[in-house]
């Protein structure tokens, strides 16, 4: 592994994808998991909210939830900071302690932009509770996959119809994701050597390319 500035204890590498509803993480994730294990990596892929049984299980709380009353926007972070301590500690920590790569569809930064950004919740507040859920676990890379939330849209609703099932998230107004994207954008300007931005509305394939070029400079 290439040097790099000491952050944490463990061995292995963080790396995390974030980005507007439709921006094509998955895709990436998937891409990159693929090339690093023909290297010899050892990889990890999982995602945000999820990534062990119980946090899989408020995940489908927090994004498919239709009850007879609306989720509160800071019930809606409490949720989404129980599944990360969770994924943290079950499954994050363990896999970069033993040298793993992580690679994570989504992490703090989405809470930052959703809950923050979107929902308009403190930001202080939201930082408190991201380090507390996050430990030491802070991502050594994040790519950010940037689209305009109306290409976005084009491509979610095909997901939706495909998939079946309701999503409240998928659902916001254009002005929810045109507030997610700026709340993106500004992480990167104040994290621009952890946060590297790529254009998302390309080929798959391109955007894979220009991820691994990031990624080859550091793992």
């Amino acid at each position: 592994m290439k040097q790099r500035p000491l952050k944490h204890s463990y061995k292995g590498f963080f790396i995390t994808f974030e980005g507007p509803e439709g921006s094509g993480k998955s895709t990436q994730v998937r891409l990159l998991a693929g090339y690093l294990e023909s290297r010899g990596r050892e990889t990890l892929v999982t995602r945000e909210p999820g990534g062990t049984p119980l946090a899989e299980q408020l995940r489908t709380l927090v994004k498919n939830f239709d009850g007879p009353e609306k989720m509160h926007a800071s019930t809606e972070l409490l949720l989404m900071e129980a599944a990360r301590a969770q994924h943290v500690r079950e499954k994050i920590r363990p896999a970069l302690a033993a040298g793993k790569v992580v690679l994570c569809d989504r992490f703090s930064d989405s809470t930052t932009a959703y809950q923050g950004g979107a929902r308009g919740i403190e930001l202080p507040a939201i930082e408190f509770l991201n380090s507390f859920a996050v430990a030491e676990c802070v991502p050594d890379l994040t790519i950010l996959l940037d689209l305009p939330p109306e290409a976005g849209f084009a491509r979610t609703s095909v997901r939706a119809e495909t998939r079946g099932e309701h999503d409240r998230f998928e659902e916001e107004e254009l002005e929810f994701h045109l507030r997610v994207r700026e709340a993106f954008l500004a992480i990167a300007r104040r994290e621009p050597e952890r946060v590297r931005t790529v254009g998302a509305n390309r080929a798959p394939e391109i955007i894979h390319e220009e991820i691994r070029t990031i990624v080859d400079q550091l793992v």
